[in-house]
């Protein structure tokens, strides 16, 4: 009981979802325009960002890595895909199962503090992100969730999309929170891509349920997360990047251009705008801090419309995704549903 109660004055303050439809950034950001720095980075990187809402041609592709929903980023992304500014999403599994469906299921994420005990935080089993806090034995019934979740699949090999879509069904037919990326995806018709995807909550229940049903079991196949992100760049040419951090989301999203020239597509376009948002830096060579520019070398990005912007996630996306909205050239666009481009494309192959 004592232990119960000293958890819970860690874990009192949830963290909140900023709302970029309640605050107009348009008129600020235009003036950064005028300033330096990282400061004209971000609204030239707004202004790419709006443009490719106004390519109605253009396929949104938006990439998530590092602990952004956790951090207080999920609306953002929801609304987004609501107004139809988002057409992909390609992330790491952390952010799509520990963080988002986690709190589908009802659970939170709670303010914390980087100065905390963390062997207190251990004995009480809550996890920390800088930060953030939360509650491990939640998380465990995550990891649970997404093995029933298997179990009731048919054994096979899924791309992570096909199973992300099953977790959309599931939180539609056990009355979880829908205000959620997994369910707003699901709705929308929106591919959600995770190549690494069993380095999250989906990994511990698919390996339970592996464990478990070690003849005859569902398995997630990589290599059809890239044939199928392919395919969407085959069907639709023209595409535009808005990348949140680095990492595996970053290079899987870039290299499907040189994946549909191995294809025999040899006339595919490269990215045609691009826009990254890191504090990673490029002079190690790790893929995280590298250029647009550099990705140009390899023939993934065209550099007419890129902007890096050296900035922290919760500061910029909110910046840059609330300028996109307010300027309203995303009206006219409509959603266009690559789940069932792909599901078709499956059943034909």
């Amino acid at each position: 009981m004592q232990k119960d109660v000293k958890k819970g004055e860690f874990l009192k303050e949830p963290i909140r979802h900023i709302e970029i439809k309640q605050h107009n950034v348009v008129p600020m950001v235009e003036q950064m325009a005028d300033m330096a720095f990282q400061a004209r980075n971000l609204a030239r990187a707004a202004s790419i960002v709006d443009l490719m809402q106004q390519d109605k041609e253009c396929a949104v592709i938006l990439t998530l890595a590092g602990s952004l929903i956790s951090a207080g980023l999920k609306q953002v992304i929801i609304d987004m895909l609501e107004h139809n500014m988002v057409d992909v999403i390609v992330s790491t599994g952390a952010n799509i199962v520990d963080q988002d469906f986690f709190e589908a299921l009802g659970f939170k994420h709670y303010k914390g503090s980087q100065f905390a005990d963390d062997s207190e935080l251990r004995e009480l089993a809550i996890d920390r992100i800088y930060d953030t806090y939360i509650d491990e034995d939640d998380l465990r019934i995550c990891d649970d969730t997404t093995a029933v979740i298997a179990n009731s699949m048919q054994p096979g090999a899924y791309s992570s999309r096909e199973f992300i879509v099953e977790m959309g069904r599931y939180i539609e037919q056990n009355g979880h929170d829908r205000n959620s990326i997994v369910y707003k995806a699901y709705e929308k018709g929106v591919p959600i891509f995770c190549p690494a995807f069993s380095d999250c909550s989906a990994g511990f229940g698919l390996v339970h349920h592996q464990w478990n049903n070690p003849d005859n079991h569902v398995s997630i196949d990589s290599v059809k997360d890239f044939r199928e992100l392919t395919k969407i760049k085959i069907e639709n040419d023209r595409t535009g990047i808005f990348m949140i951090g680095g990492g595996v989301p970053k290079n899987f999203t870039q290299d499907i251009v040189v994946a549909a020239e191995v294809l025999g597509y040899e006339e595919v376009s490269m990215h045609t705008y691009a826009v990254q948002v890191t504090v990673a830096d490029e002079r190690d060579g790790a893929l995280s801090g590298s250029t647009l520019k550099e990705a140009s070398s390899w023939g993934k990005v065209d550099t007419v419309f890129e902007q890096m912007v050296y900035a922290e996630a919760t500061l910029a996306m909110p910046l840059i995704a609330g300028y996109a909205y307010h300027k309203g050239n995303w009206q006219g666009r409509v959603a266009r549903n690559f789940n069932a481009m792909l599901d078709a494309k499956t059943v034909n192959a």
